[in-house]
């Protein structure tokens, strides 16, 4: 059926009031709106622009002739980008299966707690980590963990020989992994317990009245009950998974870059140190391509599992 252009015509003008009606009747809302809109608009999306360097050569003068995907083929071809790619790869899949399985575990453990100052004090003490700065925390680390710190003169106390663990490559992973849960996972709980909050208690009281145990009630009432939660964090989680740089800029050296190099460190030395713009923007493409197509598949996957 055909809709007359007077009919479409007066839809849109009436949607164009409401519109304008729904500004000027929140006009105060829009206004707190306004410089955030103006922030992602500066810092976000004005400079996609520049993501057609991805397809041009770069230099002194400027923008150059174009060259299509041939910054592409070369980054393929690239052994640093490939070592970079598959640790950046693994250390974001590691991390999101510690960092979930922890902050679950955690929150399901926390709201056990019956005594709510015990439990507040653990929640505080968890997440606090989180607010300090990488550069604080890595300081941190390299102090405990060099071959003069505190860990390796508990090791020479017990007869053991010292270990550089942020320069020998066998322990840089399981070292940075664990700091990153240390730092991160106690915020994230956060977003777990509020969801925990808004379970109907009602249904705890109709589990203990068929007999479930709490362990049972847990499987069957609250990770349920969580899932929706769980999958949002998951998507959150992909979206950002080639997003790793400051925490190891501050942790890696020249003598663990094989297991520690990632593509936005990898980026960081091709563009700002080599000068070589066009390409490290290629790589800057690729990823947020690849991270995009991630975030769709999570998403899709989530809604066919509870659907079932």
């Amino acid at each position: 059926m055909q809709v007359r252009p007077e009919v479409a015509v007066r839809v849109k003008t009436a949607r164009w009031q409401k519109l304008r009606q729904d500004i000027a009747g929140h006009r105060m809302f829009y206004l707190f709106l306004l410089p955030g809109t103006i922030y992602f608009i500066l810092f976000h999306y004005v400079p996609m622009w520049e993501l057609r360097l991805s397809f041009f050569e770069y230099g002194l003068g400027g923008v150059g002739e174009f060259v299509g995907l041939e910054h592409f083929r070369v980054a393929l071809d690239s052994p640093g980008f490939s070592r970079a790619f598959w640790n950046t790869l693994i250390l974001s899949s590691m991390n999101i299966v510690i960092q979930m399985t922890l902050t679950i575990v955690i929150s399901l453990l926390l709201n056990e707690i019956m005594h709510q100052g015990f439990k507040k004090f653990v929640q505080t003490a968890i997440y606090l980590p989180h607010f300090l700065s990488w550069v604080v925390v890595a300081s941190l680390f390299t102090l405990l963990l060099s071959q003069g710190g505190l860990v390796n003169a508990i090791i020479k106390s017990l007869g053991g020989d010292p270990v550089y663990f942020l320069g020998d490559k066998s322990w840089w992973r399981p070292v940075y992994l664990a700091i990153l849960a240390w730092r991160e996972v106690g915020w994230g709980t956060v977003i777990f317990l509020a969801s925990l909050a808004g379970i109907d208690p009602q249904l705890y009281e109709a589990a203990k009245i068929d007999g479930a145990s709490r362990l049972q009630q847990m499987v069957y009432v609250t990770l349920p009950h969580l899932f929706p939660t769980i999958a949002i964090v998951l998507i959150m989680n992909l979206a950002k998974i080639f997003n790793l740089f400051e925490s190891v800029m501050v942790l890696y050296n020249s003598l663990v870059y094989d297991v520690s190099d990632v593509l936005q460190t990898y980026v960081y030395r091709t563009g700002i140190r080599e000068f070589r713009f066009a390409y490290a923007t290629a790589i800057g493409l690729f990823r947020s391509v690849i991270a995009f197509v991630l975030v769709v598949s999570a998403n899709r996957l989530t809604k066919k599992l509870k659907e079932v």
